[in-house]
């Protein structure tokens, strides 16, 4: 089959020469490998994971994180796949599944490897325009064979496909962290029910993004788990290949559903990163380089890795500062400011702040370093935590606080306990980080698009609060005035940073000084006769720019900041509904979020501007700030949509 071409980075390598993975046949009736089948087995590990650390270390080159630990790890899991596969096609299901989304490089290994994808385009990992997306996507990427998704999500999946190929094996690669997830336990109890002849390969390296869950998730153990269920479950030590295969040999060998929990440190032969949490992430390319030396690699074989720069933003702001600041980092600092004043015994009385596995990203970790009074390192169970939260402030009026985060993107996963939770009079603030598509290189699967389904209550309902501040400052603000007020609330950041917004032909930030916030209340950044842009989030101040720009051209355009998402402001509407037009921008899903809705709020008001709406639309491009332009939700196409309403 003939290879679907897609551009390359002009001039670089691979370093790993991939026809030299030799294709091995490994038929699972021969308990032993002989002397010859283990030298090649050992040799095509070995190029696997000289490919792996050498592509991934890319996207650390680049700016756009990555994770290398994972598909490092489980070459050897992978290698003695191939080689079942190769001997026995007829017998198993063409493809390796994996319920861990963040080890893509597997898979866009394979797929060189199968001649899908030139070798040389791996350099690309994590590019805007790659196809090489920090997630498989069907579809998207020649030779990838499915779309993961999200930790935990997998197996499920693979139940069905066992379901409807009764007559092979279906094989998956697991981790201690993607087991954590709730979905697995419903997965392998459907799976024992059924006798399905599902394979799990369970990378089992004690290291997931925020610890090791030996220590934060006393009594997680894989193996009673999984026998629990009743797998049958074999043990083997990732870095012995006899142990290894004679354990995979054995669960081919077992009918029905069955698992191999492969002990291991994480990066088992990288000495910076063995068994350490950073080990999760990206390989340095310093690491890597000296990794691939020691492998034997020349210094011209990694030249490389000095031409490949990061790539920022070129678009100049106005109306903002040159300095960002990270709101999700800020979320913590500003609970922290709130616990400070608290005693510790009444801080830990009075509020309960849980981690899923995520403290670093969503700005938890501040919390934990400064509080760990209030402090619960927890993990990849999103649910779980989330109630436990709701749980914390049951019967509350507001003075006792459950606090929860994790990405925007899993808010979709935590709708019914969100539901029990305001059945429950319960009192939690929650903060959902990486929401809207900025910056999500993880792609599609990770974009945090669908933040109103949180506010999925009656209309009689207590009213849900649903905020998404502009800046840092505003993050600040908002986080004071609402964490010990009654029931639910949502607070949404980016993962990029955002400048700070400044006051009118002035260098003084907006939500400085004396600001404070009012829930509810729609702030008029900039008056205007012609028409309103509505925004809010990291998309204002790319409004803002936009609106600078067109009245600068003639078109008094004005821009409205709306923080809380899902709260009608009667005055403000009342004002930008009786203007010519309404155009409303922002970076969650346009079919579910604020534009599919302000229309019905202004003609409920017989209120009949012109209206337009910009939002999320598509699947993602990969990349950092890529993301947005390629949404079409740039400054310049701003710009265009309000032109465009203001024509007559």
């Amino acid at each position: 089959m003939q290879k679907e071409r897609i551009s390359t980075m002009t001039g670089y390598h691979l370093p790993v020469d991939l026809k030299q993975f030799k294709k091995l046949t490994l038929n699972p009736k021969n308990t032993t490998l002989t002397p010859d089948q283990k030298k090649d087995l050992q040799h095509n590990i070995n190029i696997f994971r000289d490919a792996i650390v050498a592509f991934t270390a890319t996207g650390s080159a680049r700016g756009q994180a990555g994770h290398t630990g994972g598909p490092f790890d489980t070459a050897p899991e992978v290698c003695i796949l191939l080689g079942f596969l190769n001997a026995n096609p007829e017998k198993y299901y063409d493809a390796i599944f994996d319920e861990a989304g963040h080890r893509v490089a597997t898979q866009y290994l394979l797929a060189a490897i199968d001649g899908k994808i030139e070798p040389d385009h791996l350099l690309n990992y994590r590019d805007a325009n790659s196809k090489l997306p920090g997630h498989p996507e069907l579809g998207l990427t020649p030779g990838v064979k499915f779309s993961s998704g999200r930790l935990g999500h997998m197996w499920a999946m693979v139940n069905g496909i066992a379901m409807a190929h009764r007559d092979k094996a279906v094989f998956m690669l697991g981790s201690d962290g993607s087991q954590q997830e709730g979905n697995d336990a419903e997965a392998a109890r459907i799976a024992v029910a059924n006798n399905l002849n599902v394979k799990l390969f369970i990378d089992n390296n004690d290291v997931t993004i925020a610890g090791h869950p030996s220590q934060y998730l006393k009594g997680y153990e894989l193996e009673k788990t999984l026998s629990g269920h009743g797998l049958t479950v074999v043990r083997a030590q990732g870095e012995n290949i006899d142990s290894l295969y004679g354990a995979m040999v054995k669960t081919i060998q077992t009918n029905g559903p069955t698992a191999v929990i492969v002990d291991r440190k994480m990066a088992p032969g990288i000495p910076e990163l063995e068994g350490k949490i950073h080990a999760h992430d990206v390989v340095p390319v310093d690491v890597a380089r000296k990794y691939l030396t020691k492998r034997g690699y020349a210094e011209k074989d990694l030249a490389f890795y000095d031409q490949i720069k990061a790539k920022g933003n070129p678009h100049q702001y106005l109306g903002s500062t040159k300095d960002k600041g990270s709101n999700r980092v800020i979320f913590g600092e500003a609970v922290n400011s709130v616990l400070d004043e608290l005693s510790e015994e009444e801080a830990k009385r009075r509020v309960m702040v849980i981690d899923s596995d995520l403290e670093g990203s969503t700005g938890l970790k501040g919390i934990h370093q400064k509080h760990p009074e209030v402090y619960v390192s927890s993990g990849v169970m999103e649910r779980g935590n989330f109630s436990a939260a709701a749980g914390f402030g049951f019967g509350s009026d507001g003075s006792r606080q459950g606090v929860f985060s994790t990405f925007a993107a899993f808010l979709e996963m935590c709708i019914s306990e969100i539901t029990m939770a305001r059945l429950n009079g319960c009192s939690v603030l929650s903060h959902f980080s990486h929401s809207g598509v900025d910056e999500i290189a993880d792609n599609t699967c990770h974009f945090g698009i669908n933040n109103f389904f949180a506010d999925n209550g009656l209309m009689d309902a207590v009213s849900t609060g649903l905020y998404f501040p502009a800046d840092g400052e505003q993050m600040k603000a908002v986080v004071r005035s609402v964490f010990f007020t009654k029931g639910l609330r949502f607070i949404f950041s980016t993962r990029s940073k955002t400048p700070y917004i400044l006051k009118e032909n002035s260098e003084e930030k907006l939500y400085g000084g004396d600001y404070k916030f009012v829930p509810g209340k729609e702030e008029f950044i900039r008056r205007g006769k012609a028409g309103y842009v509505i925004s809010y989030g990291d998309m204002l101040y790319r409004s803002l720019d936009a609106v600078e720009r067109l009245r600068k051209e003639g078109i008094d355009v004005g821009l409205v900041n709306k923080p809380t998402l899902n709260v009608v402001d009667e005055e403000a509407i009342k004002v930008y509904g009786s203007s010519p037009f309404v155009v409303v921008v922002e970076s969650l899903a346009q079919k579910t979020s604020l534009g599919s809705r302000l229309g019905s709020h202004l003609l409920d008001r017989k209120l009949t501007p012109k209206y337009r709406m910009m939002g999320a639309v598509k699947e993602g491009c990969g990349g950092l700030y890529e993301q947005i332009n390629a949404q079409g939700l740039g400054p310049d196409d701003i710009v265009r949509a309000v032109k465009a309403a203001h024509e007559k």
